[in-house]
């Protein structure tokens, strides 16, 4: 209006006659009417959303759910109550179009009943049996109500319920039949975790999406709605806990005013059924109280650690505990006192045992000297401690013994501490695997640490049997991620970045879920159900994670990366403070041959596995070929299962990655119809990084090796098109993600 009559100011015969200006005007609105809705669906569309899109469904399918889901009654009495009564009115006004109206009462058919027999009257009038679903499993019936067909979604406690909800909407989401349902669902491990390396200042270690979500300075008067956000998406995947800071800890997070930012960031989790955590700094008894010591046995260490325990859970009464990474590179802990990993642990889970708290003791240790082999450390310096652990300490151990490496064989202490509770550590970020610019899904690697057989009691003993507990019938369980979460509007970074957080946070509720599920599971749910997408993006998200695997690390090599930033290939990286800081001590190429010889006439790591494994990793002829330079040292004329030698399957495994991503282009680019431009165009572009990027690493590698092999190229395989020097020479000091 006030456009108008601004016009009709210096215009004043438009109002009354038709014309070209008149015209003109009509033209622009409807311009920016366009332009408007356009803008709208970008936004709808920029990933933000992640997986809980809500789009609508198809007519057809939208009017088959109405009449199961038409009217829902469902308690509204407290916080988490409220969250899954507003999540199904949203999830299912967004889906089918209409919201459901909610009712106090069945009335009819179509009823939604969500609740635990205590909220909800008529829930427990049902009789259901929920005692063997405990305090966070649900139910999700198809039941009859005088006569009328309805929907219950049941739980013990508010937290189900929720979980319940969320999984009712997943189905809706995937056009999964609603008919005739009987589901019982509960969490298979106890705590499933998400680390963020978030540093005070917002800076993310290994973070390649932005600053930390948590802003500090603003906490606690400001809560960011998308913490709310943040909360809504882990409870979506049964995520139940969260650890706010960085394991290269500053013990500043324990002083008052940072425990009532923690406090403030507690309350947005809570109705999510998620707890927080802190990373504790072990020396902050000296940074931060004052003494002089840290010593874990010290009665004023340990005073001071109890009093600092009281003070965080008269703010945070549902407190979860403290992570600790201690006498790691460079980090304070015990053994500066002259005491062990168990006493550390204990002295602070014995301030916590009263309030419910636990430890999570991080096992990546390695010694300041150089090393006999990083891969044992870890398992020499924990197992003769099996047993004495407290019973609320969790031993928190990286899927493999080096760190986060493109593949690894699974750990050694899994199934080497059966006294001990044992949590995975699975990294989310991809820090060695291309960051955020590189797709790569990371479940069939999850997928193949789980299933893998520690023998430890016999076949079948598997590395997810001793996680959940029940190999050696531990109640206290867990599996953390190191979280790919910052400020990008698409919180990961990349759009699918999003599917390895979902993944993690499916595969910690059941670990014997399957990869190819979860993903096809989650491209419905975050694009489209039209199976002429789904299915070709489901196997390009399958075959991803060997072909990063070809295009880096091929055989079983590790530890290949870029000095300090771990972006790109530098296998030449020597020297320095430490050995095994670099490149060639892992691979050690020479002109005879390459790999690290960890057989019993080597390091003998492969004897920290059970004798049916160790058995199998120490032979060159039955290890499998994935870990073949892994465990043992080889000639380059050797020959593989293929009949190539190995300098030829090197560079043929080089080659099918970098291959394999020009594929992954190819089918995407043909993807265009069904997935709005925004996300389309991003995905796009980050693959041709990814070509880009796969093509450095093979070509890099293959002229760096080849000085050592003295082979030529097989037949067909192209030269690298840059000289070995020109690839020593580039040099990226503003990576993200690195240490400061």
């Amino acid at each position: 209006m006030l456009h108008t009559t601004a016009n009709r100011r210096h215009h004043p015969d438009t109002a009354t006659r038709p014309g070209r200006v008149g015209r003109w005007r009509l033209a622009t609105f409807a311009c920016w009417l366009v332009l408007l809705a356009c803008l709208q669906t970008v936004h709808a569309e920029d990933g933000y959303d992640l997986w809980l899109r809500y789009a609508p469904l198809e007519t057809q399918a939208a009017a088959g759910y109405r009449e199961r889901l038409g009217h829902l009654v469902a308690p509204a009495t407290n916080a988490t109550q409220r969250a899954a009564r507003d999540e199904l009115v949203r999830g299912i006004g967004g889906l089918l179009g209409k919201a459901p109206a909610q009712a106090d009462s069945v009335d009819g058919a179509g009823a939604l009943l969500v609740g635990t027999p205590s909220s909800s009257p008529a829930i427990g009038r049902l009789g259901l049996e929920l005692d063997a679903l405990g305090d966070e499993g649900y139910l999700i019936r198809t039941v009859d109500i005088g006569g009328n067909a309805a929907t219950v979604v049941a739980a013990n406690s508010d937290t189900g319920a929720l979980y319940g909800a969320f999984h009712l909407l997943r189905l809706l989401q995937s056009r999964q039949p609603i008919d005739a349902l009987d589901l019982r669902e509960s969490p298979k491990v106890r705590l499933r975790v998400l680390n963020h390396w978030d540093d005070l200042n917002r800076h993310v270690e290994r973070g390649y999406s932005g600053q930390s979500i948590w802003d500090w300075h603003r906490l606690p008067d400001w809560l960011d709605p998308r913490y709310t956000d943040y909360a809504r998406a882990n409870a979506s995947i049964g995520v139940n806990g969260t650890v706010l800071n960085n394991v290269n800890a500053n013990a500043q997070i324990l002083t008052a005013p940072y425990l009532e930012k923690v406090a403030a960031l507690a309350g947005v989790m809570r109705p999510y059924g998620i707890r927080v955590y802190i990373s504790a700094r072990f020396s902050a008894p000296m940074e931060i109280g004052g003494l002089e010591t840290a010593d874990p046995l010290d009665p004023a260490v340990r005073r001071w650690w109890q009093a600092k325990a009281d003070e965080i859970y008269a703010k945070v009464p549902d407190f979860g505990g403290f992570l600790v990474k201690a006498n790691s590179e460079g980090q304070p802990g015990p053994q500066d006192f002259g005491r062990s990993h168990a006493d550390g642990a204990n002295m602070l889970a014995e301030v916590l045992a009263p309030h419910g708290g636990i430890v999570m003791w991080r096992a990546f240790v390695y010694s300041d000297e150089e090393p006999d082999d990083r891969h044992k450390q870890a398992y020499t310096e924990f197992v003769p401690h099996d047993g004495e652990f407290r019973d609320n300490v969790l031993v928190q151990v990286k899927n493999g013994a080096i760190d986060f490496q493109p593949r690894e064989p699974f750990h050694p202490l899994f199934g080497a501490m059966p006294k001990t509770p044992l949590m995975m550590e699975f990294q989310i970020t991809k820090e060695y695997l291309g960051f955020a610019t590189h797709l790569v899904y990371l479940g069939p690697m999850y997928e193949e640490v789980l299933r893998a057989d520690t023998h430890a009691k016999g076949p079948g003993s598997t590395v997810a049997k001793v996680v959940d507990g029940s190999l050696d019938g531990h109640t206290l369980s867990g599996i953390a991620g190191v979280a790919n979460i910052g400020s990008d509007r698409n919180w990961s970074g990349s759009h699918f970045d999003q599917a390895n957080w979902y993944v993690f946070g499916r595969m910690a509720w059941d670990p014997s879920l399957e990869a190819r599920a979860i993903a096809d599971e989650w491209v419905r749910m975050t694009f489209t159900n039209d199976p002429a997408f789904v299915e070709p993006v489901v196997e390009m998200m399958m075959a991803s994670h060997q072909a990063a695997v070809d295009y880096m690390t091929p055989l079983g090599l590790h530890h290949l990366m870029g000095r300090g930033h771990h972006y790109g290939p530098a296998p030449w990286v020597e020297g320095g403070p430490r050995a095994d800081w670099t490149s060639v001590y892992f691979h050690r190429a020479t002109k005879e041959g390459i790999g690290f010889d960890r057989t019993t006439s080597g390091s003998d790591a492969v004897s920290q596995y059970a004798p049916p494994v160790a058995e199998v990793f120490n032979d060159p002829a039955r290890v499998p070929e994935d870990f073949l330079l892994w465990f043992h040292h080889r000639p380059w004329t050797s020959r593989v299962a293929s009949g190539r030698t190995l300098w030829d399957e090197l560079v043929h495994r080089y080659s099918r990655g970098v291959g394999a991503v020009a594929r992954m282009r190819d089918t995407w680019a043909g993807l265009d119809r069904h997935v709005d431009p925004e996300r389309h165009h991003q995905v796009e572009r980050f693959l041709a990084i990814q070509q880009q990027e796969a093509q450095w690493w093979r070509d890099a590698s293959i002229a760096y090796f080849q000085t050592f092999s003295g082979l030529p190229l097989p037949e067909g395989e192209a030269p690298p098109p840059e000289s070995l020097e020109y690839y020593k020479s580039l040099e990226f000091p503003h990576a993200p993600g690195d240490t400061q």
